[in-house]
């Protein structure tokens, strides 16, 4: 345990003993400390690490931060708790509510750069009706156990569950990086388990180009929802990513579409080039004064189509929806792009920086086999053989 000064013009730690401003490695500004201790303006800190190795600075706040004497008497309260075993007394979620831990969390300017926030903000908000009261380390995986059963006789679905208590869980391992909870109170998040198992709700639905060219021609099919199909299934993007596709994010001259980090789910920029058939599309869709949003409705962004793609899925005899066992729905469009570019003999890295996948996992869950690709395996099987055939002599050796 020790006690830190903090210099008050580069806000470098260091023992309470320096004169000068230093740090080990030498790199301190140099200000004259003593002279700022005296003026009051040097705030101190206090070390200590708790069970489990992990070491914790604890600034002082009040009126009494400044003063060494109120520093050293802080540090002889913690070994004292340390060496009664008294260390819940000295985990700053021994006092913090979970509502407090989500307004520090939700107010981070990463945090609300999200393209995510809004969802986020809700699953927290629900989350702490339930414990937002409670100080962070009274609760345990058995509350969290609770929540889920809770959830379940509400009739929410097993992965609605999950999200609420993942997004408590994804707050609390970043509250554990910034020492603002114990390895304790992570352990208790950690502990429980998902109810959805591993890739349960993993799509497989494919529809064919006859498919997607009758969904297109549909009478019940607006306008407006063509030009956003179309988007989707000619270049794998996500429902956001399209909807909130702007007009000078599209290079119609070089025909491609630049998403920067900001615009994407994974905060990487991607480059995505427009194929003839959506220039066609784009080149037909007249080009608002008022909002540079790209496809509108009523001269406003468009943000939900299931009501016009369900009509059209009927009209055309297309199952539609979750709830059907082979239901088609918007999202299934970007499995198509990737199973179609496959399908073409695209490399399967060059698909991944057009999707955005950051992963082969989550490529290989886009990407669909089916009975045609393995008939196409066999005919390409037969082929080589006979190639094999044509170039081995009787012997078994290659022919010269």
């Amino acid at each position: 345990m020790a006690v830190l000064a903090e210099c008050p013009f580069c806000h470098r730690r260091q023992t309470a003993k320096s004169k000068r401003c230093a740090s080990k490695n030498g790199k301190g500004c140099g200000a004259d400390l003593e002279k700022a201790k005296r003026s009051g303006k040097v705030k101190y800190w206090i070390a200590y690490r708790i069970p489990g190795g992990k070491q914790r600075f604890e600034k002082l706040t009040g009126k009494n931060s400044t003063s060494v004497e109120y520093a050293r008497a802080a540090d002889a309260k913690r070994k004292v708790q340390k060496k009664e075993n008294r260390i819940f007394d000295i985990k700053p979620e021994s006092k913090m509510t979970f509502q407090e831990l989500t307004d520090w969390y939700l107010g981070l300017e990463k945090v609300k750069a999200l393209a995510s926030y809004p969802s986020l903000d809700a699953y927290l908000k629900k989350f702490s009706s339930e414990f937002g009261k409670l100080t962070v380390n009274l609760i345990k995986p058995a509350d969290l156990e609770n929540l889920q059963a809770k959830r379940k006789t509400e009739g929410m679905a097993d992965a609605t569950v999950d999200h609420e208590i993942g997004h408590a869980r994804g707050m609390i391992i970043k509250a554990f990086d910034n020492d603002l909870v114990s390895g304790d109170t992570l352990k208790a998040f950690k502990r429980v388990k998902k109810l959805m198992k591993r890739n349960a709700n993993a799509r497989d639905k494919i529809i064919t180009p006859e498919q997607f060219r009758a969904l297109l021609d549909s009478k019940n099919l607006p306008l407006h929802i063509r030009g956003i199909l179309s988007t989707a299934f000619y270049t794998g993007m996500r429902r956001g990513e399209i909807l909130s596709l702007t007009w000078p994010q599209v290079d119609m001259k070089n025909k491609v579409i630049r998403l920067e980090a900001k615009d994407t789910k994974d905060r990487e920029a991607r480059v995505i080039p427009i194929c003839p058939e959506l220039f066609q599309v784009l080149q037909e869709i007249p080009r608002a004064v008022h909002d540079d949003h790209i496809f509108l409705y009523g001269g406003k962004p468009v943000y939900d189509i299931r009501t016009g793609l369900r009509e059209a899925c009927k009209e055309v005899g297309i199952e539609y929806g979750r709830g059907s066992k082979d239901g088609f729905i918007f999202h299934d469009l970007r499995h198509c792009f990737n199973t179609y570019m496959r399908k073409a003999g695209v490399a399967e890295s060059v698909i991944m920086s057009m999707t955005g996948h950051s992963s082969r996992e989550m490529f290989d869950r886009y990407n669909k086999v089916d009975e045609t690709d393995m008939k196409l395996a066999f005919v390409h099987f037969r082929k080589l053989l006979a190639s094999v055939d044509q170039n081995v002599d009787q012997k078994g050796d290659l022919k010269k």
